[in-house]
């Protein structure tokens, strides 16, 4: 596609100038006139809370509105920059703006989970764009390279690392052998963690963010209800520990996957990863997407997945990826035929199990057997941190390849065995090709 050379300023109009707002804001104010490619943008309108607020930049007042109108329905806006998150009121202001003949580029990860499909047809509808490559990874390129560069590959398979949070909390515990709840803290103060950490120790940031992901790989729409979540919330200083002698470290991921006889596979959880491959040394507030395709074979993809200036990075990319195609046709996409959704019940994997057990004979075999009886069979244990006084031992116990819904039955066995005090951790072993 021929490139359309445009003097005249673009308008940009913005909804919401937070702290990512504001960088991208300033991005553009300062190099206005400058020799770049930013140049030729100029903001119109932003679309604020509070219009007292003190802000990073300095817009004027004539600028900043409470009013969602004066962007969406704004003549001299001709890119909508939203900002907000949410799913709501973004999505009908992402599809008035498309409506009205603006192109939109977004980093909002949840409204493109769930209205994705939606708001892409709206763009298409109306012949402009709607761009989102901000929504998942912070600064990482992902998406463009799903889209563009990657469009001659079966995609087999995504796994990454993609909320900071998490990987924050989990690097911490794994390295200083902290507790979750004590890491949690210091990531709240760090401002890592919000007040209300649900979205991210509970996985549902990363859930939306596999979903959208899962889609322009597989060109399949994944709702979030068919999408496994589990949090790290119950993974413990112990499971690090005895995870480094086993030789696997512990990470929050987010994976789709294809498996030919059953289907799509989408799942978010915290899993055991061997100590020797990339993703074991992805560490901190970092995160890194793997890609899978039959041409190319495994694409790493690693750096900040969030922060005011690398977002601003993938929103002023997208801007100008708009900007130097002006005028151009849109390319239209193609529709391909929608793959099966696989059940978490169907995953095989290996499983960590540990529990707390009376340090007396036959509690192994009552479990062996328990495990046997489900078709699991035992690939290792070690008996750990024996409290003499209670009469207690910490028992960790390896499977070897197992399906989903045998171990669910088999845990809720073991729970009921008299020997067996709790049933501390369960955990997936993520599968690499050797």
């Amino acid at each position: 596609m021929a490139s359309q050379a445009r003097i005249e300023p673009v308008g940009i109009g913005m909804l919401g100038l937070g702290v990512v707002g504001s960088a991208v804001a300033r991005t553009i104010v300062e190099r206005h006139g400058e020799q770049d490619p930013a140049a030729s943008l100029s903001i119109k309108s932003a679309l604020v809370r509070d219009l007292e607020r003190k802000r990073p930049v300095e817009l004027g007042p004539s600028i900043v509105t409470l009013d969602p109108k004066s962007v969406i329905a704004n003549p001299e806006v001709g890119i909508v920059i939203e900002l907000m998150g949410g799913e709501n009121p973004a999505f009908d202001y992402i599809s008035s703006a498309l409506r009205a003949g603006k192109h939109v580029v977004t980093a909002n990860k949840e409204v493109m989970c769930k209205r994705g499909a939606e708001l892409l047809s709206i763009a298409a509808e109306n012949d402009v764009q709607l761009l989102y490559e901000a929504s998942v990874g912070g600064g990482i390129p992902i998406i463009g390279p799903l889209v563009n560069d990657l469009t001659a590959n079966k995609i087999q398979g995504v796994r990454a690392i993609i909320n900071g949070t998490t990987n924050f909390i989990l690097t911490k515990m794994a390295h200083e052998g902290a507790d979750f709840n004590d890491v949690l803290s210091e990531a709240q103060s760090l401002g890592y963690a919000e007040t209300d950490p649900t979205a991210d120790v509970d996985g549902f940031d990363a859930l939306y963010k596999i979903s959208v992901l899962a889609r322009l790989a597989f060109h399949t729409e994944v709702p979030i209800e068919a999408i496994y979540r589990e949090g790290i919330r119950e993974v413990h200083a112990k499971d690090f520990r005895y995870a480094s002698e086993l030789g696997f470290t512990i990470k929050l991921l987010a994976v789709a996957q294809i498996n030919k006889d059953l289907g799509l596979l989408a799942r978010v959880h915290p899993a055991l990863i061997p100590i020797d491959v990339p993703m074991a040394t992805v560490n901190g507030v970092l995160n890194a997407v793997e890609i899978e395709g039959d041409l190319v074979g495994s694409l790493w993809f690693q750096g900040p997945g969030a922060g005011p200036n690398p977002t601003a990075s993938a929103v002023m990319g997208d801007v100008l990826r708009i900007v130097n195609y002006w005028g151009a046709p849109i390319a239209r996409r193609v529709e391909q035929p929608q793959l099966a959704l696989a059940q978490m019940d169907d995953h095989v994997c290996q499983y960590y199990i540990r529990l707390t057990a009376a340090d007396e004979p036959g509690v192994l075999a009552k479990i062996a057997s328990v495990l046997g009886d489900a078709e699991i069979s035992i690939n290792s244990v070690l008996q750990k941190d024996t409290d003499a006084e209670r009469r207690q031992a910490d028992l960790v116990i390896m499977t070897h390849p197992a399906i989903e819904a045998s171990i669910q039955q088999a845990v809720s066995s073991i729970k009921k065995i008299e020997t067996v005090v709790r049933l501390d951790s369960l955990l997936r072993v993520e599968t690499y090709a050797s």
